[in-house]
């Protein structure tokens, strides 16, 4: 992973607006907000008559007018995205301050701290400029001086969320980031270190040695590795979600995929109003658990970014053997959706400036068509089986504790899949057929029928397109080309469910098409839509299923860069630095993962299966497997506890009914088998998104600040010019003659 330097806050300040060190505070014109200091300062001014329900807004926070009263489902690219933040604490009350990157919005945030019990949280409805913040910060802490003024300020760069154990609530703030990816001039932060600050100064805890016990749980899931967040960019959402904006709020309550959101629950009680239905979404800051990379690809000085984003499901997570199959509501062990996004190195937003033939006085912004992103999906065989480690067994025994004949909770899983994905499913099944004490195979024979079963009630063109193979004995036979055989597979995928594309091909390809249109697919004049998903897995999903997710990603890479007009064809020879680079990517992403979920790292890498494993790779084996029987064996019930604990998963808490299924045959809705996008429709929803205006940019340009470029992380990113060798992407076929003749 290719990352800078990690930003900590800076303790020294001037003025009363204070920012980080990498900022300087601007003076900026006053926006027009129907407010003056003195009208919000009674707000937000200390009162003892501050009473609400736990965790939830103070009424009084909300504005008065009925139209913000309603359900509110802001659009993200207009919402106010920040990314510093000011802390100022006395006795009684935290103050937060929270500004945008150029330093020209505001907005504040109170948090009592005299209740034990109440999370109390005041919002200042009101959006301040540079000069109205220093004037409120300057009342307040004239309003505060009875309990010793506002305090010493403290920058940080996010508001993790509230936990609370057996008595009194703590904020979680992050302390340290750093940036690991740039994505359409949106940064994308690696969270390096949090913060646990108890809210009530003076709690008294009636147990403090089971206050002590929890905490320290907590603190297990390490939250300065593999967490990542974005201010200004939903990084719970995939690309395409997120540019067409198709679905985002149909019934979705969070401006957000919260099931990827790690922190969720630490968000949604003091930031939601259950009576009001109002979500704070400015407040909230998702965080991603999972792996992010990015690396730069050089083709005849044209530069492409290459980002490779794992995101980790919170539903039903947990540690190897402790965490199988499915659950009732359908969610699967060892959930993760990766999205391999390929675009060019811009740091501008996805749009274009508009076009010369525009009309002056209607200059809107194009779609830019330099990005396209393709998305897979693994998750654990949706049956009910498990695998106990009581024995001490490296490999133990399987066994399926529920038969189904209705197949109940794989029904909702691939329902669930269909109204996220659309239709057609490929599912690639990669556990082993024969063994000589049957242990996947059990797994292998109910999951086919679970597959034909569900089938049946599937119209014909939405019918789940199953593959079940033995990865594993086809390569120690040496009777097939494994890669090979995935290759072609993924080939064809990736025609059936298309990748996403913002924008039409270049134009040289349709000049190419004139000229030669036998092998080369017909031109494209409209955006690209991704409508499926390719579901892999073996029995952990991990080392075989990562090489195959390798493969149809480097298969993706070959149609992205065409689709981009990179290369002048899809198809990519393994002996490339593109390729090299692909695979050191999918290797971290295959660690990081398996890590996660068994505490090694991967086992069997893409090399095992391309039959060129390194000198050291089989000792390296077989530690790796010890590692993770050590942990699997020791160290997993502990791991558990802290991921419960951590997402809010209590064993006391009441039990949740499962959705009601539509029935044994039609198990399924129908409004899932519809495309879930569609061109005309998602096109002019780019186009709109497009033309929202927002100064996500100055967090990477800073107008008013004298910036070093050599300093930004674009420049400090890996990238196939610092690979051994130097051997770029086949491009010879871009310089033959008939090309020239093109151009």
């Amino acid at each position: 992973m290719s990352s800078v330097a990690a930003e900590t806050p800076s303790n020294s300040f001037s003025g009363a607006l204070l920012t980080s060190s990498s900022t300087t505070s601007e003076t900026v014109t006053p926006v027009s907000v129907p407010c003056t200091p003195t009208s919000v300062s009674q707000d937000l001014a200390p009162s003892h008559a501050d009473k609400c329900r736990s965790a939830h807004l103070h009424p009084s926070a909300r504005l008065s007018s009925s139209s913000l009263l309603q359900p509110l489902r802001p659009h993200p690219a207009k919402s106010l995205a920040f990314n510093k933040y000011i802390l100022y604490e006395n006795k009684l009350r935290f103050y937060i301050i929270a500004s945008n990157a150029s330093d020209s919005r505001h907005r504040i945030i109170k948090i009592d701290r005299t209740s034990q019990c109440d999370l109390t949280i005041v919002e200042d409805e009101t959006e301040y400029s540079g000069k109205q913040m220093s004037a409120m910060l300057k009342m307040l802490d004239d309003g505060n001086k009875g309990s010793g003024g506002l305090g010493k300020p403290r920058v940080f760069f996010g508001v993790a969320g509230f936990v609370k154990f057996t008595a009194g609530w703590y904020m979680l703030i992050i302390s340290e980031r750093s940036v690991v990816a740039l994505l359409g001039g949106h940064y994308l932060y690696h969270c390096e270190s949090t913060e646990m600050i108890p809210v009530c100064i003076n709690h008294k805890i009636e147990k403090p040695a089971e206050e002590q016990r929890l905490m320290n749980v907590f603190k297990q899931v390490d939250m300065s590795k593999n967490f990542y967040f974005s201010y200004s960019y939903d990084l719970t959402s995939t690309l395409q979600r997120n540019l067409t904006q198709i679905g985002r709020f149909a019934g979705d309550m969070w401006p957000f995929t919260d099931r990827y959101a790690w922190n969720f629950h630490m968000l949604s009680s003091p930031f939601e109003n259950e009576t009001e239905h109002v979500v704070r979404s400015h407040w909230m800051l998702p965080l991603v658990h999972g792996h992010v990379d990015q690396a730069k690809l050089t083709v005849l000085g044209r530069v492409v970014f290459v980002t490779l984003i794992a995101r980790r499901s919170r539903h039903y997570a947990g540690a190897r053997y402790l965490k199988r199959g499915v659950n009732e509501e359908g969610n699967v062990a060892n959930e993760v959706e990766t999205e391999q996004i390929v675009s060019e190195a811009l740091t501008t937003a996805f749009y274009s400036p508009p076009g010369r033939d525009s009309p002056p006085e209607g200059q809107l912004r194009r779609p830019s068509p330099h990005y396209t992103s393709y998305v897979q999906y693994r998750g654990s065989i949706p049956i009910h089986w498990t695998q106990e480690t009581t024995n001490m067994s490296p490999r133990p025994p399987i066994e399926i504790n529920v038969i189904d004949p209705f197949y109940t909770a794989a029904s909702r899983h691939f329902d669930d899949l269909f109204r996220r994905y659309g239709a057609p499913i490929t599912v690639l099944n990669l556990i082993k057929r024969r063994e000589p004490v049957p242990r996947e195979s059990k797994l292998l024979e109910e999951y086919t029928q679970c597959v034909k079963y569900l089938n049946q009630f599937l119209p014909e063109d939405k019918k789940m397109i199953y593959r079940a193979w033995d990865m594993s004995r086809a390569y120690k036979e040496k009777t097939q080309d494994v890669i090979s055989y995935l290759e072609d597979i993924a080939e064809e995928s990736i025609l059936i469910t298309g990748f996403f594309h913002s924008g039409p091909e270049p134009y040289s390809h349709f000049l190419q098409n004139d000229i030669d249109d036998e092998e080369r697919p017909p031109w494209r004049n409209h955006i690209s839509l991704q409508n499926g998903i390719c579901r892999t897995n073996c029995v952990d999903c991990l080392d075989r299923t990562n090489a195959a997710q390798f493969v149809f990603g480097k298969r993706a890479l070959g149609h992205q860069l065409y689709a981009l007009g990179v290369v002048d064809s899809p198809n990519l020879a393994f002996d490339s630095d593109a390729v090299n680079m692909l695979t050191e990517m999918y290797h971290d992403h295959g660690d990081t993962i398996a890590l996660q979920y068994t505490g090694s790292a991967l086992v069997n890498r893409v090399e095992t299966y391309r039959r060129m494993p390194h000198w050291n790779s089989h000792s390296r084996d077989i530690i790796e497997n010890i590692r993770r029987f050590y942990t699997n064996s020791l160290l997993d019930a502990d791991k558990q506890m802290a991921i419960n604990l951590f997402l809010g998963v209590r064993s006391e808490r009441t039990s949740v009914h499962p959705p009601k299924r539509g029935g044994y045959q039609k198990w399924f809705h129908e409004e899932h088998l519809r495309p879930a996008y569609v061109v005309d429709e998602c096109d002019r929803a780019i186009r709109d998104f497009v033309q929202a205006r927002g100064d996500f940019w100055i967090e990477y340009y800073r107008p008013l600040l004298f910036t070093t470029l050599g300093k930004h992380f674009a420049y400090s990113m890996n990238s196939t010019l610092k690979l051994p060798g130097c051997v770029l992407v086949p491009v010879t076929a871009l310089l033959s003659s008939k090309l020239i003749s093109i151009l």
